[in-house]
């Protein structure tokens, strides 16, 4: 018997992405951001979040995706990873869903080798499909 998980979805690009609810510490909007000078890309800099210096991590650039419009700012989600925390800036915060693990599958071979490289799997959700987030490897820069 399978048990259920709660996911934390949000969009990025048009794509229903998810990370368990555990990992999350809490999502803000409105982050200043302060520029790191020769960080990798996908940093688009660091958060002061109540003392503790937090990286972001701008999903679009990670998963390769077309950049975000300017008048739009984008939200953070804090999540906690065995080094600290790391926001990652999505475009639209979601809901929670419970998701019976059963239904669980590998992502398909038909995505993006670089986005797959960072999924734990999908869910085939009744009118879309969620990609399922491994933190671990979606906040490892090297990979």
């Amino acid at each position: 018997m399978s048990t259920a998980c709660p996911y934390a979805t949000f969009r990025v690009g048009g794509h229903c992405l998810a990370i368990p609810v555990l990992e999350v510490q809490e999502v803000l909007r409105g982050q200043r951001l302060t520029p790191v000078p020769l960080a990798p890309d996908a940093v688009s800099g660091l958060i002061n979040l109540r003392g503790q210096i937090v990286p972001a991590l701008e999903m679009r650039r990670l998963l390769r995706l077309p950049p975000r419009e300017s008048e739009v700012d984008p939200l953070s989600i804090v999540v906690r990873t065995e080094h600290g925390a790391v926001s990652l800036q999505v475009d639209e915060i979601g809901d929670v869903l419970e998701l019976d693990g059963s239904t669980f599958e590998l992502p398909p071979h038909n995505v993006d080798p670089h986005v797959r490289s960072r999924l734990a799997g999908v869910y085939k959700l009744k009118d879309r499909l969620l990609l399922v987030l491994d933190i671990r490897r979606t906040v490892d820069l090297n990979g």
